[in-house]
């Protein structure tokens, strides 16, 4: 195992390299909140609009759908101006997204939420193929995964904040009526329960992209480095072709897709889990919700300790090898949730998210490992990849929808999906490690 160089991490130590850090760095921030407030409310949804599980799911089939389709035209757009003018037009379209809620909990409809998320998402997309590249810029090559992982410990504070506000200022002031009974409404009445419930699910969209406005702001008015910055050539084919002539990089767009499934069915379906676990014990829906979401809250707080161990962890050993490791416990964790029935299985819920903290910024810095110009396409198809948290938590919600598989609850059996995304991921962690 391998130890890292003890360079510095950010580029000379400098001030002038320290301040555009921790600005690009309030980014990750920033869209942690925006993933981590979001979560809760595919199920928020699916109450509000009388929807099922899959339906709700929609909510991140737009999400993260966003990301997909916009990534490679952030590509093409850094290639041709700045890693700046990405973060500029990601944090515009951010807010942009996130002021389109208003509009549409006037319109009392599902589907604007959808556009709204999507656009929001249109502006992640932007400022995760800026960001991440650009911080790998920002200093050595030697200690670029360590650099990554360090900017990426902030993305669970972010997310932590969008737990909590998820919880106490949308959650809890929700109407207690539970789905059951909003089922038997009458038209005029679930509509004026669902218009009080959009104005609260609102709210925290419309001050975050006041706060994503002053961001922008702040990156308008910095000197940023510059680190190879708008070349203006677009030869996207031969760069296609050396990226897939990169194993270490095609695998590793393959074993990020599988990461941001697992990582996004386990965040997105704890809610569901614990509630049916919760109310099995007897509590009302709504309180069973709650307290699944504190389960959650505990979940991304040992998530964020854990990335900032591990990012002192990747100074002695080799990522590869890490990664490896901490997705094989996964695996074991995982199991645990599928068989527990259960405050166990709660447990191993949240002891996979302190496996899950190293996997994003490490198979991205492993996969990004070496390739100059050309990250910055490549960073587009590791972006790409978190399509992934698009197409698979619909394919767990449709197994959740089932009530019973085997003779077990379809929830837990809905937890064999994230195991064998763990399982692609243990294979590029040894392949990593093995190649050296």
């Amino acid at each position: 195992m391998e130890s890292t160089s003890k360079k510095k991490i950010i580029g000379d130590g400098s001030w002038a390299a320290i301040v555009p850090f921790i600005l690009i760095t309030s980014c990750f921030a920033l869209w942690g909140f925006a993933n981590d407030v979001t979560t809760p409310m595919v199920k928020a949804f699916s109450k509000i609009f009388r929807m099922s599980v899959t339906e709700g799911t929609l909510v991140q089939v737009a999400f993260y759908g966003g990301y997909f389709a916009m990534s490679l035209p952030a590509a093409m757009f850094i290639r041709r101006y700045s890693y700046k003018a990405g973060v500029m037009l990601g944090l515009g379209l951010y807010a942009l997204g996130a002021f389109l809620f208003f509009p549409a909990k006037e319109l009392g409809d599902y589907y604007p939420f959808l556009i709204a998320y999507f656009i929001l998402t249109c502006g992640l997309s932007f400022l995760e193929t800026s960001c991440n590249p650009y911080i790998l810029s920002m200093g050595p090559e030697e200690t670029a995964t360590r650099r990554l992982n360090l900017a990426q410990a902030f993305n669970p504070i972010g997310a932590l904040l969008g737990m909590y506000v998820a919880m106490e200022f949308v959650q809890r002031r929700l109407h207690p009526l539970d789905t059951a009974e909003r089922a038997l409404l009458s038209d005029s009445e679930f509509e004026a329960i669902r218009d009080a419930d959009l104005a609260t699910l609102i709210a925290p969209y419309l001050v975050i992209g006041v706060v994503t406005l002053c961001v922008l702001v702040l990156v308008r008015v910095m000197k940023m480095p510059k680190h190879s910055d708008g070349t203006g050539k677009m030869d996207f084919g031969p760069t296609l072709r050396r990226l897939a002539a990169v194993p270490r990089y095609r695998e590793g767009v393959v074993a990020q897709f599988f990461y941001v499934g697992a990582q996004i069915m386990c965040w997105t379906f704890i809610i569901q889990y614990g509630t049916r676990l919760f109310m099995d014990m007897g509590m009302a829906e709504q309180a069973a919700e709650v307290r699944s979401q504190q389960f959650n809250i505990a979940a991304m707080a040992l998530f964020c300790v854990s990335r900032f161990i591990c990012t002192f962890l990747l100074r002695f050993f080799n990522p590869g090898w890490l990664l490896r490791t901490l997705a094989v416990v996964a695996c074991l964790f995982t199991l645990g949730v599928v068989f527990f029935q259960d405050i166990w299985g709660m447990y191993c819920i949240v002891g996979v998210s302190a496996c899950m903290s190293l996997m994003f910024p490490t198979i991205y810095g492993i996969a990004l490992q070496g390739l100059g110009e050309d990250a910055k396409f490549g960073a587009a198809g590791l972006i790409m990849a978190i399509l992934g948290g698009s197409v698979l938590p619909p394919l767990q919600a449709s197994v959740i929808d089932l009530h019973e598989v085997w003779g077990m609850p379809a929830v837990n059996i809905s937890f064999l999906l994230p195991f064998l995304c763990f399982v692609v991921v243990v294979v590029y962690g040894h392949r990593s490690y093995r190649q050296g």
